[in-house]
């Protein structure tokens, strides 16, 4: 069984979502100082690199990172590239080869491409429009990923997308890396940390073939 990781990094400089906090690492205690053992203090947002969008991210009264279903984080799922060359947008049209029914979909785009070249962040990035959102709804989507670190481009800041899957009970996957992933199916396995009212969660995710 082939094991293909897809999760961005975490370092300093890393590409994070314009206002987010940086990704810090700071050291506590090195071994060549005289200390027992190396350790790091961490600073990072509850959205750093790829991470997950529970309900709680939007709407009070959500389910937190912490109360998720496992289940849906981990199971079969499908890998489809969409996207018009050229286009910054994800229509409904652009997802017919999405069958209905499908629990767990990951969203290839162009933005993959563009990481595989240079890992720094780029707000033209391929996103969902509305009409999407709706289309995936309609086909029994429960987690959808996306290679973006934001499923959608929202100039006005109300994040519409995000308010109507996540009400829902679609879970968002964001910050994926996948250039190298062939589409069609695979075993997804997403385990964000598990912090106890958490609003976001950065996660380790990878996929493997059947």
């Amino acid at each position: 069984m082939h094991t293909i990781d897809v999760s961005m990094p975490l370092y300093p400089g890393m590409p994070a979502f314009p206002g987010d906090p940086p990704f810090t690492s700071t050291p506590a205690l090195r071994r060549e100082r005289g200390d027992a053992y190396n350790l790091s203090v961490l600073g990072l947002g509850s959205h750093a690199g790829t991470h997950l969008d529970p309900p709680s991210h939007f709407l009070s009264g959500g389910p937190s990172t912490d109360l998720l279903d496992l289940d849906l984080l981990i199971g079969p799922c499908e890998v489809v590239a969409v996207g018009s060359p050229g286009s910054r947008s994800i229509r409904a049209r652009d997802l017919e080869a999405v069958r209905s029914g499908t629990k767990r979909l990951l969203l290839r785009t162009a933005n993959s491409e563009r990481w595989a070249r240079d890992l720094a962040y780029f707000d033209d990035y391929v996103a969902l429009e509305e009409d999407a959102a709706e289309r995936l709804i309609e086909l029994g989507v429960r987690l959808v990923g996306l290679d973006a670190l934001s499923i959608e481009r929202d100039p006005t800041g109300k994040f519409p997308i995000h308010h109507r899957l996540l009400a829902d009970g679609v879970l968002i996957l964001e910050g994926l890396l996948l250039g190298g992933v062939p589409p069609g199916g695979y075993e997804l396995l997403c385990l964000p940390l598990a912090v106890r009212g958490g609003d976001g969660g950065p996660a380790r995710v990878v996929l493997r073939t059947p």
